[in-house]
């Protein structure tokens, strides 16, 4: 429990600290963590792989698209291939204030970070192989039989 609970800690700090980037912003940090992979992708992305890439559901991740998609910063457009599917891309009006946003909320980040010195490495490491064990340890529990 120790290292869920300080993994939820460090996640408030961090929280925390870039809420004044976000103050009186056009997006707040979750729209702009979801932004960021369509921002620097090379081809539209479909919601389903956004909800995977940051283990949200489907619902959270649609209902914040369609906010995005109202506000102008992201299209949705129909896949020709399955019309339930649609095809996400970033506007103009997304890249610039994506752009004006994150690199600053990556110094904050950077700043929050810059105490570990030398250990940022090792933590770096250790957090790797906390993510790479839980996702084995999910994907399998995913495949073992249901109980009755």
């Amino acid at each position: 429990m120790e290292v869920v609970e300080l993994l939820k800690r460090a996640v408030a700090l961090v929280s925390t600290a870039v809420e004044s980037v976000y103050e009186g912003a056009p997006l707040t940090a979750p729209e702009v963590d979801l932004l960021i992979p369509l921002r620097y992708a090379t081809a539209p992305v479909i919601a389903r792989r956004i909800a995977e890439h940051h283990g949200l559901s489907r619902a959270a991740v649609s209902k914040t698209l369609a906010k995005l998609d109202r506000r102008g910063f992201i299209t949705r457009t129909p896949s020709a291939a399955d019309k339930r599917v649609a095809l996400i891309t970033v506007t103009p009006e997304g890249e610039r204030a994506v752009d004006a946003l994150f690199p600053h909320q990556l110094r904050v980040e950077s700043a929050l970070l810059s105490g570990l010195g030398d250990d940022r490495s090792k933590v770096l490491e250790a957090l790797t192989l906390l993510v790479r064990s839980m996702e084995l340890r999910l994907a399998m529990a995913s495949k073992e039989p249901a109980e009755d």
